[in-house]
């Protein structure tokens, strides 16, 4: 694997600001919502798909690639879009289907719409637990795959989540990794105002889980945390990141109605503007 120095920093930064411009013009042209969670998660993103997963566009049935869950269904074009970019399917055909009236591609991700797409979610709270099962069956086949799943702070708020947790770490799966994607905001508020959950580290460790809190923006603390997977033998990882709602654009940042908005094209063009 290539060392961690300036270069490489450079190089992730690169790709993940030519998918936020891409994800900016997807979203104008559909009129898509939920920015706000597309820019907080896309960095974290960028890091898995393009350094520490294993997988093959070519060998999608390959019973040892590692599997990624998007729970937070709600963030689809942003994984959408770094599976195009990964060479999954093009993005002309992402262009084509998101969010269009026939179109394959809604808001959350479907399996059965385009290669890439392991698991169907968007109702929150589940995707962590199908990611137990999987990792749970890889230890059971004694195969080498590993499964990550990407949840919502505001998605904790379900109890299936915690089920989930405890469960894990009962059967020492660590080959499990949940990359929490902590932005601070659901739907209707600010995650803590909503149902407070802090201190959020402390939660997971008192439930058997190997913790590393890092800054889900900065590109050496993101890549330092994947390499270091998994953190403890015979306990899963989760990577508390701490992430901006709306992360680089000045209107979206750190606000509510990132949640919701749709951009026009003056902010399009401002957008893209601040992301150079």
């Amino acid at each position: 694997m290539v060392k961690i120095n300036k270069e490489t920093i450079k190089y992730y930064q690169n790709i993940a600001k030519e998918i936020k411009q891409f994800i900016l013009n997807v979203a104008y042209q559909s009129q898509a919502h939920h920015l706000g969670s597309f820019f907080s998660a896309i960095d974290l993103l960028t890091v898995l798909y393009f350094r520490n997963l294993k997988i093959n566009s070519k060998k999608l049935k390959d019973h040892n690639r590692d599997r990624f869950i998007l729970s937070k269904g709600h963030a689809g074009l942003a994984f959408y879009s770094v599976l195009a970019k990964r060479g999954f399917f093009s993005e002309k055909e992402l262009i084509d289907n998101y969010g269009r009236d026939g179109g394959k591609l809604g808001v959350h991700p479907d399996k059965d719409a385009l290669p890439g797409i392991e698991v169907t979610t968007g109702s929150l709270g589940h995707g962590l637990s199908i990611g137990v099962g999987l990792a749970l069956a890889a230890k059971i086949d004694k195969l080498s795959y590993r499964t990550f799943v990407m949840i919502g702070d505001g998605e904790c708020n379900e109890g299936s989540i915690w089920e989930a947790i405890m469960f894990s770490s009962q059967h020492k799966l660590d080959n499990l990794v949940v990359i929490l994607d902590y932005n601070h905001l659901q739907g209707f508020g600010r995650a803590e105002e909503v149902i407070n959950l802090a201190p959020m580290a402390d939660k997971w460790q008192a439930f058997g889980w190997q913790v590393k809190q890092i800054n889900g923006h900065n590109f050496k603390e993101i890549i330092s945390a994947f390499d270091a997977i998994p953190f403890k033998k015979n306990k899963p990882s989760v990577i508390i990141a701490n992430t901006i709602k709306g992360k680089g654009i000045s209107f979206l940042e750190d606000k509510l109605e990132s949640h919701y908005k749709r951009i026009n094209k003056e902010e399009l063009e401002i957008a893209l503007k601040e992301l150079k």
